[in-house]
């Protein structure tokens, strides 16, 4: 009898966790590049209200809706850009995964290249400095000190 209730209990769960999972979306692609320009659109897109999930990984209502939507600009013969265009004017630029280079993103986009510059110019002159200061030779003073250090530590 509690062999009964507990294969219950787990056919119940197992019907209540296969309800709460979401269900599958299918779509149907005639063309092979259609069906890669969904995915790599979909993939390029950020969700937004995830935190940084693609839509075509988010569970989220409005990625099947950003889904659905691209789906049909696909199915309506537009082009990625046209589509990705179409979406930033609806959902702003935020769901794009790299930022367009325009005049408010140049300092996004210069700023890892102006550091990786800046970077190697101390690296240049922080070697140029060592050098210089090892090239340099000892005054008359300090090699007259050297040379009785030298002597002092022969002698003992």
């Amino acid at each position: 009898m509690a062999l009964i209730r507990s294969c219950a209990a787990l056919l119940l769960l197992l019907l209540a966790a296969s309800a709460m999972a979401g269900g599958i979306e299918v779509r149907e692609f005639d063309d092979p590049v259609m069906e890669k320009r969904y995915r790599d659109l979909t993939a390029s897109m950020r969700c937004p209200l995830c935190e940084n999930q693609a839509i075509d990984d988010s569970d989220a209502p409005i990625s099947g809706d950003m889904r659905d939507r691209v789906y049909l600009l696909l199915q309506d013969g537009q082009s990625d850009i046209e589509i990705v265009d179409h979406m930033v004017q609806r959902f702003g630029e935020y769901i794009l995964y790299n930022p367009r280079l325009e005049n408010r993103t140049y300092l996004l986009w210069g700023l890892p290249i102006a550091l990786v510059l800046l970077g190697t110019i101390v690296v240049v002159m922080m070697v140029r400095a060592r050098r210089n200061a090892s090239a340099k030779a000892l005054s008359a003073e300090e090699r007259a000190r050297l040379d009785a250090l030298i002597n002092r530590e022969r002698s003992s």
